[in-house]
């Protein structure tokens, strides 16, 4: 996780993030968080005024490292097409080491069902920090279309479809444990960004 300029809070956020990106947030409760970070409580209060506020705090700060890593990605383009930069980001989320979005470890794949009714500020930071991952990818393509890599298209529909189906991939494939799902999505991905068709 990104580094907090008080490194408490961001030890309480990263133990959090820890936890919940493996239980979910419902199933972690306040006594396991103080435990685990061993701080007192106090000290959880002082920095948060509830745990959905602390829920928010965790899922912006995963976007900012999220984010952060995307635009290191994307900005090789001397020596890549946008096409490669794009597909070597899908390629990521097949990948056991640094994955962006591990199957395990992305808020978005592990939090948007469970607290888009439970928290309306979760689930605006939820959407937000997706909206910002869509605009990147939607940039991205714009590249490519520029550089002739990518075909013609609108790149924010397409953008959203992409990521949309990426989402619903990874949690199709953790639902059948089968990574061949990841792995048609990636081959339909690169056919909607060379010829524009959905296959």
């Amino acid at each position: 996780m990104k580094i907090e300029q008080n490194p408490t809070k961001q030890h309480i956020i990263d133990t959090g993030y820890q936890l919940i990106s493996a239980k979910g947030f419902t199933s972690v409760g306040l006594a396991e968080i103080l435990k685990t970070a061993a701080v007192p409580k106090g000290s959880f209060y002082h920095y948060f005024k509830s745990k959905e506020q602390f829920g928010e705090a965790i899922i912006e700060d995963y976007f900012s490292q999220y984010l952060a890593q995307l635009d290191q990605l994307f900005a090789t383009s001397l020596t890549q097409t946008a096409l490669e930069q794009l597909m070597s980001y899908w390629q990521l989320w097949l990948s056991c080491k640094d994955r962006p979005c591990d199957q395990n470890k992305c808020l978005v794949v592990k939090l948007s069902a469970e607290v888009a009714d439970l928290s309306e500020t979760m689930r605006i930071a939820l959407r937000n920090g997706s909206e910002q991952i869509i605009q990147r990818i939607a940039q991205c393509i714009s590249a490519g279309i520029t550089d002739k890599s990518i075909c013609q298209q609108d790149s924010e529909k397409s953008a959203n479809m992409l990521y949309s189906m990426w989402l619903g991939a990874s949690l199709l494939s953790k639902l059948h444990r089968d990574e061949a799902i990841l792995e048609q999505t990636l081959r339909q991905s690169e056919r909607i960004l060379t010829s524009a068709k959905i296959i």
